[in-house]
């Protein structure tokens, strides 16, 4: 037998054992048959299901603060984070990114300015699961300016740069106030 015949052999066994030890064809034990080969998840679907995490996380949930004080101030919360507001710019425009290689969109040189448009509380009613509680309203107008970049890159590839972009978005924070004293009740009930 010629040295080459046996080296194509002796890489053909090394392989073949390194494949069939590696555990993923071959293992003791109960395996899943079929459904142990992995199946590939499309990145749109992931990336799908981490920004609703994301959004769940941080601005889904509705805070319930104490009693507002009797001459105290009743302002409102902080106002929107700037991821906030940029959730909230990609969400309306509908626009993360674009495709690469045929339209991307690249947004640079971003400033974020926020305005207090509303601030005021809604008279106390009982609200199932929470109890006699209070809505806080606040509405922020926040203007975006930045500078976008789109990459067209077919049919015919060119560049259009918007250096005076703006885009406005309002965001709205509501959270909620106990109302009358929370360990005894409304105010009304005890003496």
């Amino acid at each position: 037998m010629s040295t080459k015949k046996i080296t194509v052999t002796m890489m053909l066994l090394v392989a073949a054992t390194t494949v069939f030890t590696s555990g993923c064809f071959y293992s003791t034990g109960p395996t899943l048959g079929i459904f142990s080969v992995p199946i590939p998840v499309s990145p749109y679907w992931q990336k799908n299901q981490e920004d609703k995490f994301h959004i769940h996380e941080r601005y889904a949930r509705v805070p319930i603060l104490g009693p507002l004080q009797a001459g105290g101030p009743a302002v409102a919360l902080d106002p929107p984070s700037d991821d906030e507001v940029w959730w909230a710019l990609e969400r309306a425009n509908s626009v993360q990114g674009g495709f690469p290689f045929l339209n991307e969109v690249q947004r640079n040189n971003v400033t974020i300015i926020k305005e207090k448009i509303a601030d005021y509380i809604d008279p106390p009613r009982v609200i199932p699961l929470i109890g006699p509680a209070q809505l806080h309203h606040a509405h922020y107008k926040c203007t975006i300016y930045y500078t976008e970049r789109r990459i067209v890159g077919w049919p015919i590839p060119h560049t259009l740069e918007d250096e005076d972009a703006v885009e406005v978005v309002y965001v709205d924070h509501n959270h909620f106030h106990m109302a009358g004293d929370p360990d005894f009740g409304p105010a009304s009930t005890h003496y």
